[in-house]
């Protein structure tokens, strides 16, 4: 029994993550309209391919506002979270046109989604 509830707690925080990188991949959909998830970068945004440990802005294939570029930002599960929560106040002058994410759990899932990306 005591082997039983060790695996349990082992195996439990990855199968949370699981879900809530599952359920981040159906909160990108309204990230799609402008950031791919492949190589290359659209008109609209940067690549989300390999986003985790990327410093913000380094993109060559994307034409950042100054304010992304010279931030200084790496992308981890935190500066995601800050950065998702409210990017107009997180990152002063960056150009995404987008209002954030107030649902912490929605924002956290999104985020475990995207860590995912490589």
């Amino acid at each position: 029994m005591r082997r039983l509830l060790l695996a349990l707690s082992v195996l439990a925080p990855a199968s949370a993550a699981a879900e809530d990188a599952a359920l981040g991949r159906e909160a990108y959909a309204a990230c799609a309209a402008c950031h791919e998830l492949a190589a290359a970068s659209t008109p609209a945004g940067p690549s989300l391919l390999g986003i985790a440990g990327r410093r913000a802005g380094s993109l060559p294939d994307f034409r950042y506002s100054r304010a992304m570029a010279n931030s200084g930002v790496v992308w981890t599960a935190e500066t995601l979270d800050a950065y998702l929560a409210d990017p107009p106040n997180a990152m002063p002058g960056n150009r995404m046109a987008f209002a954030g994410i107030q649902d912490a759990a929605l924002r956290r899932s999104l985020v475990a989604y995207l860590l995912t990306l490589r």
